[in-house]
Formats: structure tokens, sequence, C-alpha cells
């Protein structure tokens, strides 16, 4: 989906700078607003990049299309207590600015005429191709980050709805849920299971289109 052009790199710089510092103060906003001050204490309740961006993470989504962002601490038994919700409710608003953020960006598409961005002048075309990376990047955090296994954020969106049962099966595998998403992302495809692409790829190519078009 990626290619190592000059172009796309300083994307997806300009991309990851935005998109995880956003990602990551939403998570740390929210828990804030539900009373854990552990964010705040720990200097992730702002919006300063350098708060937020992991080195290695960065890299290698400026390489690969995959990365990270340092995780914003929380107290879940503060939060828990504060708001059943809690957890829930922090982890969704990662993935959630990410939506935001994509939509936002997918605004000019909308309002200026097709004959416009599709000039041949100098400016329209550096303009889309970034707006486009841009989409698509906050597109992939949005259904990456949804994925339903530790660490990332979708284990904890569906533990919230899931019965104790299904929830203690939840706790059971989050130890082992480095090893599955490094299953699904080098192993899958190489043995005919592209878990990945069915459960990023083809979700954020139509989301892609819809904001779009």
């Amino acid at each position: 989906m990626f290619g190592l052009t000059i172009p796309s790199i300083v994307s997806r710089v300009i991309t990851l700078v935005i998109a995880f510092t956003v990602h990551e103060f939403s998570h740390a906003w929210v828990a804030d607003r539900l009373g854990d001050d552990m964010p705040r204490l720990q200097g992730r309740l702002t919006l300063n990049p350098l708060a937020h961006l992991d080195p290695i993470g960065s890299l290698l989504l400026v390489l690969t299309g995959f990365g990270w962002a340092k995780p914003v601490q929380v107290n879940p038994y503060v939060l828990r207590r504060r708001n059943p919700a809690g957890m829930m409710l922090v982890s969704v608003a990662g993935p959630l600015s990410n939506l935001l953020l994509a939509i936002i960006a997918a605004i000019p598409f909308q309002i200026i005429p097709m004959e416009i961005m599709a000039s041949d002048s100098s400016l329209f075309p550096l303009v889309i191709y970034f707006l486009q990376q841009f989409i698509i990047i906050n597109l992939i955090l949005l259904f990456f980050n949804i994925i339903p296994i530790a660490p990332l954020d979708g284990e904890k969106i569906l533990e919230y709805f899931l019965p104790p049962s299904g929830q203690e099966v939840l706790h059971s595998i989050a130890p082992y849920g480095g090893i599955i998403l490094m299953f699904l992302i080098f192993i899958g495809p190489r043995i005919g299971l592209p878990l990945l692409d069915w459960l990023v790829l083809w979700p954020v190519q139509r989301l892609f289109t819809f904001l779009i078009y």
C-alpha cells in the first residue's frame, strides 16, 4: 500500500507525529476526565509529540507503514471505581481519534470540485497525495488498534462487553498477545491466512473509498 519515495516518507513522518500524538493524548485526556491522574503526572496530557512518540515504533512506521507509540499508562482500579466502563472508554478514545482525523482530512475531497483537485498545478497533487496518505495511515491505526488482542485497545473494548467467562478467556491469552500479533503480521500471510488483510486492509480500503468519493 505504501512505496518508499521522498513524498511518502515526508507524508508518513508528518502523519505519524500527528496521528500518534492525538491517539495517545486522547487516551490520557479521557483517563484524566474519568479521575485517573496518572497520565497527567507522567506528562502525557499534552499534544507535545515528544511525550508520545516511540523512536523504534516511529521509524518502523516510516519504513514499513507499521509502528507504535508509547502506550499511556492508566490506573484501571481508579477508572473502574469511578466508572465501570472506564477502561473501555479510555481504550476506545485512541482509535476514535484516528477516525476523526481521517474524516477531517477527507473534507477537502467532499467540498473542492474534482476538476480543481485534478488540476495539473504543482500544489494540488502534493496536497492530495498527503491527504490520502494521512487518511490511510489513520484508518490503519484505527482498525489495527481495535483488533481484540492484548496489548491493543480492542482487547479492553471487547472485555467490557463480554460476560465474566469471556473476560477470563481474554485474560488467559493476554500474555501471549504479542506472539499472536507477530503470527498475524508475519506468519499468517505465508501460510495462506492473510488475517490482517481481512481485519485491517479490507475495511481500510472500503472506508477510504467512502470518505473521499
